[in-house]
């Protein structure tokens, strides 16, 4: 696991959008996306660089990591209208290589095996962007959740529909959702997580420095060979090893 602070929220981004950027050029990627508050300042600077630099999407396929049951995809709170407002209807990714669970499926838990399927089938995620749940999800993998899992059908816990509630004003969030499993964001083979704010901290300290733990499901990532963690110093600020991860990454870059 390559731990690398940040100076903002904003450098979090660029850094982010670089290693997207270094992998698109590289040729046809299949690309995980996040939704959320985090990675959106990534979807603005790869926009950006779409527009200004040229950097084009049309070889790329995407998988999201997740949808809420019930929520059809036109619905505007769905994470299949919020990747296109986000990032997707603003760069030249094709619609039709552009994959989300159906969380109007009659029934989830067949969608989540085909979703599974569809991934196996494009080879895999090439690059996986992820944030982190302030419980230490990723995904919508709560603790919990199997190390080894695929997709799959979940409950959301009383935690996470909270911190999702100010997506859907006085209306309930939904109690599940199809999600990514851990064993399947495992197979990616690059991760990148992304953490923004003091209300990460603590799941950013448990996920890197803590026990590998289904109480804190993103520690699976440290069996991981290629994640890289992005943060700023709010969301470092429980680690206790920080200014070792400085060291090694003026080291690694150095020599470079």
């Amino acid at each position: 696991m390559h731990v690398i602070l940040c100076d903002s929220a904003a450098e979090v981004a660029v850094a982010a959008a670089d290693l997207v950027t270094r992998r698109v050029r590289r040729g046809p990627a299949v690309l995980g996306l996040a939704t959320g508050g985090t990675p959106q300042p990534i979807y603005r600077e790869l926009i950006r660089r779409h527009r200004e630099k040229r950097l084009s999407f049309a070889r790329a396929t995407a998988f999201t990591l997740d949808e809420y049951v019930g929520l059809i995809p036109t619905d505007p709170r769905s994470y299949r209208a919020t990747i296109l407002r986000d990032f997707a209807a603003h760069v030249d990714l094709p619609l039709e290589r552009l994959h989300t669970p159906q969380g109007g499926a009659p029934d989830p838990a067949a969608e989540a095996q085909r979703y599974e399927e569809l991934i196996a089938a494009a080879g895999g995620v090439d690059l996986q962007i992820l944030g982190i749940g302030t419980n230490g999800h990723i995904g919508f993998n709560e603790p919990g959740s199997s190390l080894s899992s695929r997709t799959t059908v979940r409950a959301l816990t009383r935690q996470t529909r909270t911190d999702n509630s100010r997506f859907f004003g006085r209306e309930p969030v939904p109690r599940l959702c199809i999600t990514q499993g851990l064993g399947t964001i495992s197979r990616a083979q690059e991760v990148v997580l992304l953490a923004v704010g003091r209300g990460k901290a603590r799941a950013l300290r448990d996920m890197v420095e803590g026990p590998v733990s289904a109480r804190c499901p993103a520690s699976v990532l440290q069996f991981h060979p290629r994640t890289t963690v992005l943060l700023e110093p709010e969301a470092a600020s429980e680690l206790e090893y920080l200014d070792d991860y400085r060291e090694a990454a003026r080291l690694l870059h150095e020599r470079d």
